[in-house]
């Protein structure tokens, strides 16, 4: 793949990616949580750490997008932008245990006001803190959408 093919994904692309993931996501936890825990868990204002909670809402989304960067390079979310994770310096495909360091670092990038987050908007190369500390970046093809218009002289 040639770089003059390839862009470096922006920070609204990336947040499109973000909803659509988060909707998925939401969409496998809400059932798995209602059925373990019935409607009352989503009322309850009581505040209980239980062992299915804790791996639905922390590990299960770990496992899904890390499984997801390794053998796709991204998330569904990522894919429908045409979007995908790769080392920041050589463009290969990212080990599990940066990728592992990547997920960890989104926290790192949340804490300070999603600053870490925001931070991709202003990047030369749309980096966020997570990718910097991962030296991972997100790119796509130029031009991924459909063929322009084209239209015979008459």
């Amino acid at each position: 793949m040639k770089t003059d093919e390839i862009e470096y994904v922006g920070f609204w692309p990336r947040v499109g990616a973000t909803l659509i993931d988060t909707v998925l996501l939401f969409a496998v936890m809400w059932p798995l949580l209602t059925y373990i825990y019935g409607w009352e868990y989503w009322t309850s204002t009581e505040w209980v750490v239980r062992r299915a909670e804790l791996f639905i809402n922390w590990v299960l989304p770990a496992i899904l997008a890390i499984g997801f960067w390794r053998i796709k390079q991204a998330t569904p979310g990522k894919m429908a932008v045409s979007a995908r994770i790769v080392d920041a310096r050589t463009g290969c495909p990212v080990s599990t245990q940066r990728l592992i360091v990547r997920y960890v670092a989104y926290y790192v990038s949340f804490i300070p006001l999603g600053l870490g987050i925001i931070w991709v908007a202003f990047d030369s190369r749309k980096q966020g803190w997570h990718d910097k500390i991962a030296g991972t970046v997100v790119i796509r093809m130029k031009n991924y959408g459909p063929a322009p218009v084209a239209f015979e002289e008459h």
